[in-house]
Parts: C-alpha cells; sequence; structure tokens
C-alpha cells in the first residue's frame, strides 16, 4: 500500500508558494489515491495536473499499482478545515445539524481551532407593540463536529 504520507509531501511541495491548500489526501487499501485541493482565488486545470505529474514522477506504477485522481474542492462541497471557513468569512452558508436543523446564513466567525463557528442567521420575530413580524439577525454558535455539513448556499436570482 501506498505512504499517505508521502503523497501529502508531494502536494505540499507543489502548492508552496500558492495560495492554494489541501483540503483531503486519502489513499484506500486498494491503492485509490484521491487529492483535494482549494484556495483563496481559484484552482485552475493546470494545477491539478502538476501535483498528478509531480506524484506519478515520484511514485513509481511498476513497483505499486495505482488510481489517482486530483481535483478541486467543488463549489457544492462541504467545508473540511479552518482555512475553507475562514476563506468563506461574509458568505451565505447552509447548515445541517447533526439533530436535523436546516440553517442559513452568513458565516462570521471561526474560533482558531476550528473547532466552532458563528453563523448570522435571519428570522422573524413578533416584536411587542408590532403588527408585523420583523426580521432580526441573530448569531448562533455551532460546533463543527455537531454539522452533518456546512457549504456554500448557491442562490439563482
Amino acid at each position: 500500500m501506498i505512504d499517505r504520507q508521502i503523497i501529502e509531501q508531494i502536494v505540499e511541495r507543489q502548492l508552496e508558494g500558492t495560495d492554494c491548500f489541501p483540503v483531503e489526501i486519502t489513499v484506500s487499501p486498494d491503492n485509490r489515491i484521491n487529492v483535494e485541493i482549494d484556495s483563496d482565488t481559484g484552482v485552475d486545470i493546470d494545477l491539478c495536473a502538476e501535483i498528478t505529474r509531480a506524484i506519478e514522477a515520484e511514485v513509481d506504477r511498476d513497483v505499486e499499482d495505482y488510481e489517482l485522481e486530483v481535483g478541486s474542492a467543488g463549489l457544492t462541497s462541504p467545508l473540511k478545515i479552518k482555512r475553507q471557513y475562514e476563506k468563506n468569512l461574509g458568505n451565505e452558508m447552509e447548515v445541517l445539524t447533526r439533530d436535523g436543523r436546516k440553517l442559513t446564513g452568513v458565516l462570521s466567525a471561526v474560533t482558531d481551532d476550528g473547532s466552532k463557528f458563528t453563523l448570522e442567521v435571519s428570522r422573524k420575530v413578533k416584536e411587542p407593540g408590532q403588527k408585523r413580524p420583523v426580521m432580526k439577525t441573530e448569531p448562533v454558535e455551532l460546533e463543527v463536529s455537531g454539522c452533518k455539513y456546512v457549504r456554500y448556499l448557491i442562490k439563482f436570482k
């Protein structure tokens, strides 16, 4: 089986000096290598091809056969690491908690250790003396481990 740390080192070397970062690197027991990267500005296919060539140059297919996939974290992919939360500060997000609540709001903060984040959620609130409910924005602090997914909310206008 191919060592995951070797793949991580190759990817880190290729991403050095760029605003790109690895999101997830997996190596399955049957040697399926999956490298997912992200960037603050965007990932192009040329960078994915460079990483693929670098891995193929250092990991010999004649010694150990493998399947390799290098790609970017998609727009609809859930956030997995702290840096992705930081990248999406100020963006509207969709959250599904483990207890089944679905929330939408603006990602406003993430803790230093990346275990919690704050979502600014708008809700209708009936104010005393008002005839109609008004929209109020409330901060909701959530734990990353308490969420099934947190992903960018795509709206078509």
